[in-house]
């Protein structure tokens, strides 16, 4: 069979249109690898790292900003011209195989960073995390670029939605377990709970917060394996590497030149570049603001992790409705700036104040309930406010899409999503970039998570000078 046959091949619907063996290997490895962003990046070790390893919530932002930034310069320099020049490559399992290799144990190293210091410093700390967020972004364009071989043309879409599904269910399941057998252990009497923490864990050194290293590192490993045995790959061109990258920096210009020619694509992408930015913030910096601001623990963030997650299925739905309703240019506007009233809700509490007005004591009127978590009101209303980002944050992610399918020429998408794609990485060091100046100028959370309304508002600014994106596809004259 030759490379075009075998291509073909790959394309052709299944006669019985179900997901193949390869297909759901291939869903299965997002199911694996999205857990590091819950379980490390956002809800329990990065929140552990500024509240415990560094022992100041405000310095603690400051420092893991001032480290995502340049994780987001790295990925911003490199990212674009491997997803333009993996094509020219071919084959992505070896250098998928190298990602994730260095990817599990580096994740899995993170159990040794110790709040007393004994173990991982924490620039080291940092290195290894950071090392693996700018793996992750690698690992995404390989395994994106592997769906059509996997799936096939018609049925990528199940594939797709599949994989998006696994990767949320593995990730509040790691969360459920994670509070079930390490954190509400000695903290409840419930009769479903152990009495002590699984494997003898030390919730006094932060065990409980550091053994998710390993379980995500874990669920890698265990969904890696599906994916290297049964999805295909794609055909070695036998192109040398510095060619290949020469190639696909061409390609990346004759992209972005067919954008520019297009008015409002090209306005929407920049404008897009600077809300998805913020939004990505929000989600990102939420548990370090909930430890400094809200002086929550380990349990409440698994708590909050597990409710966000479950809520942020919800923002398909409510994107779909949106687009459908008043057309995607205002659902993604409606986003943005339900976003943005989140966000500055968001620092108007504490745990003795809320939405900036009102003032709590929580020893005046006592706990809401004799549960384990979110005892005051003000915890509450944090919660509820999450539930609304989480929302419409990913409704966001849904709306963009459709709103540039509403923008760009039908017979050129590959371009105009090849570009879309680039905007999500080209800006990936601003938010960190603008939380921790703000950290540092104000010297207060409050001040660096305040900064991420200004990318907001930029893209929603921006998205105004948009034409088009109704209810219907119509092109404008460009």
């Amino acid at each position: 069979m030759t490379v075009t046959d075998a291509a073909q091949d790959v394309r052709a619907p299944a006669p019985d249109g179900k997901l193949n063996k390869g297909a759901l290997s291939w869903a299965i490895f997002e199911g694996g690898r999205d857990p590091f962003v819950i379980l490390i990046t956002i809800y329990i070790f990065m929140p552990y790292v500024a509240g415990s390893m560094i022992g100041d919530p405000v310095k603690g932002q400051e420092v893991i900003s001032q480290w995502q930034q340049w994780a987001g310069w790295a990925v911003m320099a490199t990212a674009p011209f491997i997803g333009a020049s993996i094509d020219k490559l071919g084959g992505r399992k070896a250098g998928l195989a190298l990602i994730v290799g260095l990817m599990i144990p580096l994740t899995a190293a993170l159990w040794w960073a110790k709040p007393d210091g004994t173990g991982l410093s924490v620039a080291t700390t940092m290195l290894f995390a950071m090392t693996v967020q700018v793996l992750f972004a690698y690992n995404e364009i390989l395994h994106n670029s592997l769906l059509i071989r996997a799936a096939g043309m018609h049925a990528a879409h199940k594939a797709s939605g599949l994989a998006l599904s696994l990767g949320n269910l593995f990730s509040v399941l790691a969360l459920v377990f994670t509070a079930w057998a390490f954190a509400l252990p000695g903290s409840v009497d419930w009769s479903w709970v152990p009495k002590t923490p699984l494997f003898g864990l030390d919730p006094a050194t932060h065990e409980p917060e550091r053994v998710v290293a390993w379980l995500a590192a874990g669920l890698l490993l265990f969904g890696s394996i599906p994916l290297f045995l049964w999805t295909p790959d794609a055909p070695r061109t036998g192109t040398p590497i510095p060619r290949a990258f020469a190639q696909g920096a061409a390609e990346l210009w004759r992209m972005l030149r067919t954008v520019s020619h297009h008015r409002d694509a090209a306005v929407y992408v920049g404008a897009r570049m600077f809300f998805v930015d913020g939004m990505n913030g929000v989600l990102v910096y939420a548990g370090v603001f909930a430890v400094g601001v809200m002086k929550w623990g380990a349990l409440e963030m698994l708590a909050y992790g597990i409710l966000l997650s479950m809520f942020a299925v919800l923002g398909g739905f409510v994107g779909r409705w949106l687009d459908a309703a008043v057309g995607p240019k205002n659902a993604v506007a409606i986003e943005i700036i339900m976003s943005m009233v989140g966000l500055t809700a968001f620092l108007g509490m504490a745990p003795d104040t809320i939405l900036f007005f009102w003032p709590y004591d929580a020893a005046a009127h006592g706990p809401l309930w004799d549960g384990p978590v979110f005892q005051t009101w003000p915890d509450v209303v944090f919660v509820l406010v999450g539930f609304s980002n989480a929302i419409f944050i990913t409704a966001q992610y849904a709306s963009s899409r459709t709103l540039l399918t509403r923008l760009s020429p039908p017979d050129q998408t590959g371009a105009f999503f090849g570009v879309y794609a680039l905007s999500g990485v080209a800006t990936a060091w601003l938010a960190p970039t603008m939380v921790n100046l703000g950290t540092r100028i104000s010297g207060t959370q409050q001040g660096g998570f305040a900064t991420l309304l200004v990318l907001l508002g930029v893209g929603l600014a921006g998205l105004a000078w948009v034409r088009g994106g109704g209810k219907t596809w119509v092109l404008t004259a460009q």
